[in-house]
């Protein structure tokens, strides 16, 4: 990385903070938590993975300051840094359902236009 050049400083970080959200799990736990806080044993219990499993993949959040913690008592409660985080997910996701939605009608045209000229498929 080229610590002289703003500019490329951004993409590096930017290219480091879509591998910090590259695992399902981890893009998971950013939707359970963008309503608001979570202690470890909610974020367990509505992930459904184990708790080493858990453990690594927030840790790997916190890292990159995409969650920051507090302590309540015996608990580790987690929330998101910055709102901005629950924003880009969403666009993505969009994007995402959109394609897929373009991909659907595009089946059904073709699976159309198939019978309508005879083809077997």
């Amino acid at each position: 990385m080229n610590g002289d050049n703003p500019e490329k400083r951004i993409y590096y970080l930017q290219a480091e903070f879509c591998k910090t959200l590259s695992h399902p799990i981890r893009v998971e736990v950013i939707n359970h938590l963008k309503d608001g806080e979570k202690s470890v044993g909610e974020l367990l219990s509505l992930t459904g993975i184990s708790k080493t499993s858990l453990a690594q993949h927030l840790a790997v959040m916190r890292q990159r300051r995409v969650l920051v913690t507090r302590k309540e008592g015996a608990s580790v409660i987690y929330r998101i840094a910055n709102s901005k985080v629950i924003a880009a997910c969403n666009i993505v996701r969009e994007a995402l359902i959109d394609q897929l939605t373009e991909d659907e009608k595009t089946r059904k045209l073709l699976k159309a236009q198939d019978k309508s000229s005879g083809s077997v498929g």
